[in-house]
């Protein structure tokens, strides 16, 4: 700790600008996780390849500069690589940014791997409107583990470490139960509403890891702070159809070469994926809206 205390004041620049360039390597994973695991591919082996099926020189494969020197395409065969993967790489380096710039580093790790879960359900819930149990069941006992290893994770840093785990985990659990109980009422009320399935089990889970990282109030906030997000979302995307003319173009990554189909108009009825509204609302609570909702939940309590 003393040797942290002396780089730190020393170097004040070194540890947040680690966590960026850590983050967008980080970053570089995730994409190999988006594109794989919902193909139930390895992403260990085989190592980075383009389209074609030519291994990617490591020199070709730096988070985001990379990207930019090659223009985005392809040394080997001249291939488009979509925006997105640098996308990613500089939206999970900011984030790491982020969480070390605004916590102690316990919470700060803790967050990075929560922002990881999110970014890699996001997106995968975007192009194949799933989310993989590995980010929704392994999510959940992840965060149980770490409020267990960690608790100031969920804000208990001044007591006896023993009494400061129990607390948290219990937290954990509570916001594991009360975010997949929520999520699941509402789809079960929904679907005798709208006689059809209204949300996916997915969102059941991937909302109960959520709040094992963020607990119950987190969770609450998510699942009508999602609901706020996706409505903003529709509107604004709706509007765009209408000027533009036409639906957005999609972005998720070719590789292959192949032509992706259009996406579909949109308009009431139209299946939209609610797992990246959920983890939009949830890193808008973990990052700078906890103190406030705590203090809105903390009022109605007193209340009562």
């Amino acid at each position: 700790m003393e040797t942290f205390n002396e780089i730190n004041g020393l170097l004040p620049w070194f540890f947040p600008v680690g966590a960026a360039v850590f983050g967008a390597c980080i970053g570089s994973f995730l994409n190999v996780c988006i594109y794989r695991i919902p193909k139930d591919e390895s992403i260990v082996r085989p190592g980075s390849h383009c389209g074609c099926g030519r291994p990617i020189a490591w020199h070709d494969n730096i988070p985001v500069l990379s990207w930019l020197l090659l223009r985005g395409r392809a040394r080997c065969c001249g291939r488009k690589f979509s925006v997105r993967y640098p996308a990613i790489e500089l939206l999970t380096g900011a984030l790491f940014l982020g969480c070390w710039l605004l916590f102690p580093p316990g919470k700060a790790v803790a967050g990075m791997v929560l922002c990881s879960i999110l970014i890699c359900a996001t997106f995968i819930d975007l192009d194949h409107m799933v989310i993989p149990d590995v980010f929704t069941i392994g999510g959940a006992v992840v965060g149980v583990l770490l409020s267990l290893l960690l608790p100031v994770l969920h804000g208990h840093a001044h007591e006896l470490f023993l009494v400061a785990s129990l607390r948290s985990t219990v937290d954990s659990l509570l916001g594991l139960m009360v975010g997949s109980a929520l999520v699941l009422w509402i789809a079960l009320l929904a679907e005798v509403v709208l006689k059809k399935e209204a949300m996916g089990f997915g969102d059941v889970k991937f909302l109960g890891a959520i709040g094992a990282f963020i607990g119950w109030k987190g969770a609450v906030f998510a699942v009508f702070g999602g609901a706020v997000v996706g409505c903003l979302w529709f509107a604004l995307a709706v509007l765009w159809q209408q000027i533009a003319g036409r639906p957005a173009a999609p972005t998720t990554p070719v590789e292959s070469g192949e032509t992706p189909p259009p996406p579909p108009a949109l308009g009431f009825g139209i299946e939209v994926p609610f797992g990246p509204m959920l983890a939009i609302a949830a890193l808008l609570y973990f990052l700078c809206l906890h103190r406030w909702v705590d203090d809105y939940f903390a009022g109605i309590a007193a209340m009562l």
